[in-house]
């Protein structure tokens, strides 16, 4: 059990018990480590059984966890915790077979400022992102997005790659500031519309689907000149970009997304200002930005519900991104409340409104108490009046979800600091077995996707779900056989497959970040999530495929992962048949030269000549 660790205290715990030193009694608490380690004893040693891949899911578990504690805090995290609290190591990892349902969406994911490039041509306005990669020290290597992947001129090329990958539908953004120079429908630049034009009749005409993001963080300048997200005239100016784009555009698209992760613009550019605009000001700046965030995807969706669905016939809704929060100590309650408050400070701060109606209140409780105990007059938080609560409610028509990486949470307490990760009153470290990646923040955690899709479809009321990110980078030395990435998508497909099968969770499709290593953002060029690598030393800027390529197109061919006795046609590539008979050939070749040979060889030695 854990004890009195020398110098240490106890500050290092190595037991297989938990002991709470707070109760005079020291109660002891078995984790999950105390079940394996016993149930190696009674084994005495490893069930061969674990190693029968398709039979270990019949096989009982010797015990179960005790089922959670009570939690004070209202959530259904607690019920998807509950659900996998018995489920080994092994158990989350082992492979499902099996497909998703007929007319599934497969897709691959861009932004406009992140692959464009053209950053000043043909009358594009400046947006925030111009400005803030063209300030020093702001981006890694000083790089910007001036040229990116030089998409703005490569429409064919970039409509090429994406067949290779056979998907079903490209998810890309478009720069407001490219059609819209200064943010209104004052001047309409046409050039700049024409690019996306020709983009959407390409896709067309490729038998891929054109999926919209109308917002992907580069505002244009001219309107954070006058406040930006913070003012509230936003609401307007982007309802009315909407509607433009709804006009030009809607009756060949029919797949849209207002904004893309709005958590992000308001506290990475807002909050922490490590992204464009730059602000830092993390006590009250992203709680306005939020609000105003999602009153403009609200009047967004009701002008394209209002004006334009009957004609356009497309779907429209937000996209939400979020990691998926476990408790570090599964057998501390204050550690579940910590990763309850996290979720509902992340994905929660977003997903309520749109879904449940108004701010979750976990996060109004908490930042009123904390707002009012510093000596404010009211909460940071802002308050939606009833009639903005109805205007939001039910703005969407499936539920956009970006998932990456899990955490393991713990509470922190920040005093009376006037913070948003104050109000959290949540940190977060991870597992040190879990992979890692080319960016610091994303763990290769694929038993946490499946969680948080099971979380979406009891919080939400299991809403249909399209992914529309989740990917992985690499950085440093380039190498063509990313099969990190190839081990990624097969992980977390897996994970997304077991929960539309086995949980009953409503996905309908599915998109991986990104089509091509581009701009990340404040790490410029260093961090890669592609499947194709651009070749930024090439005047022509080539695309270059990666070996996941050909691993994910099979999934997207095969349609998930069929058993492989089902004799599907996706399990017999022709790429095979086509060696297969090669090696005939060339087996036949040989055959017939050493008959050829020995034949000759036999008629020269009647004749009496010699070598």
């Amino acid at each position: 059990m854990d004890g009195f660790e020398a110098n240490q205290g106890y500050s290092q715990r190595f037991g297989l018990h938990y002991v709470n030193f707070e109760v005079g009694s020291r109660p002891r608490t078995p984790k999950q480590s105390a079940y394996l380690y016993a149930e190696i004893i009674e084994q005495n040693g490893f069930s061969s059984q674990k190693s029968k891949k398709f039979k270990a899911a019949e096989r009982p578990l010797t015990r179960r966890l005790a089922a959670l504690p009570p939690s004070e805090v209202p959530s259904q995290a607690k019920v998807v915790w509950e659900k996998f609290s018995s489920q080994s190591n092994f158990d989350r990892k082992m492979y499902h077979y099996g497909t998703f349902p007929e007319g599934f969406s497969w897709g691959i994911s861009s932004s406009a400022y992140q692959i464009e490039g053209g950053w000043n041509a043909d009358g594009k306005g400046l947006s925030i992102w111009d400005k803030f990669a063209h300030t020093h020290l702001r981006i890694s290597n000083d790089d910007n997005g001036d040229i990116a992947c030089d998409s703005y001129n490569k429409v064919e090329e970039d409509v090429a790659i994406l067949k290779q990958l056979k998907v079903t539908h490209y998810r890309f953004s478009i720069s407001w500031s490219r059609v819209l120079p200064d943010g209104t429908t004052n001047y309409i630049n046409e050039a700049g519309l024409n690019y996306y034009h020709r983009l959407v009749d390409a896709l067309i005409a490729a038998n891929i689907q054109p999926h919209v993001t109308l917002y992907h963080w580069d505002l244009p300048q001219a309107l954070q000149d006058i406040g930006g997200w913070e003012n509230d005239t936003i609401v307007t100016k982007f309802r009315d970009y909407a509607d433009f784009i709804f006009d030009r555009l809607g009756h060949k698209v029919k797949f849209w997304i207002t904004i893309n992760e709005p958590y992000n613009v308001a506290m990475i550019g807002h909050g922490y200002g490590v992204g464009a605009p730059g602000d830092f000001r993390p006590g009250t700046l992203p709680y306005v930005i939020g609000h105003n965030l999602l009153k403009a995807h609200a009047e967004a969706w009701h002008i394209y519900n209002d004006k334009y669905r009957a004609k356009q016939n497309g779907i429209i809704s937000i996209t939400i991104n979020s990691d998926w929060s476990e408790p570090r100590n599964p057998y501390k309650q204050e550690d579940y409340d910590a990763a309850i408050r996290a979720i509902q400070f992340y994905i929660g701060w977003f997903a309520h409104p749109v879904y449940n109606g108004d701010y979750n209140d976990i996060m109004k409780t908490v930042i009123r108490e904390r707002s009012l105990a510093a000596g404010l007059s009211e909460s940071r938080l802002p308050e939606f009046t009833p009639e903005e609560v109805k205007r939001i409610k039910g703005t969407y028509d499936y539920f956009g979800f970006n998932y990456y990486t899990t955490v393991l949470t713990f509470p922190v307490d920040y005093k009376n600091l006037q913070h948003y990760d104050g109000d959290k009153g949540a940190g977060s470290t991870v597992d040190l077995t879990w992979l890692d990646s080319g960016s610091g923040w994303l763990k290769v955690t694929p038993f946490g996707f499946r969680r948080i899709l099971n979380f979406i479809k009891e919080e939400y009321g299991n809403p249909p779900i399209i992914i529309t990110e989740n990917g992985i980078s690499e950085r440093g030395t380039v190498d063509l056989n990313d099969t990190h990435r190839s081990h990624y998508y097969e992980k977390y497909i897996n994970q997304a497959l077991k929960a539309y099968l086995l949980d009953g969770v409503d996905i309908r499709g599915y998109t991986a970040w990104s089509l091509m290593d581009n701009f990340e953002w404040a790490k410029g060029f260093s961090e890669r999530f592609g499947f194709f690598y651009v070749n930024h030393s090439d005047p022509n800027i080539s695309r270059v495929a990666k070996k996941s390529v050909s691993d994910y197109s099979k999934i997207i061919t095969c349609n998930g992962f069929p058993h492989p006795a089902s004799g599907h046609e996706c399990l017999n590539p022709t790429g095979l048949n086509v060696t297969f008979a090669l090696l005939i050939v060339a087996t036949f070749g040989a055959v017939c030269a050493s008959f050829c040979f020995f034949k000759s060889k036999n008629q020269i030695c009647k004749s009496g000549k010699t070598f």
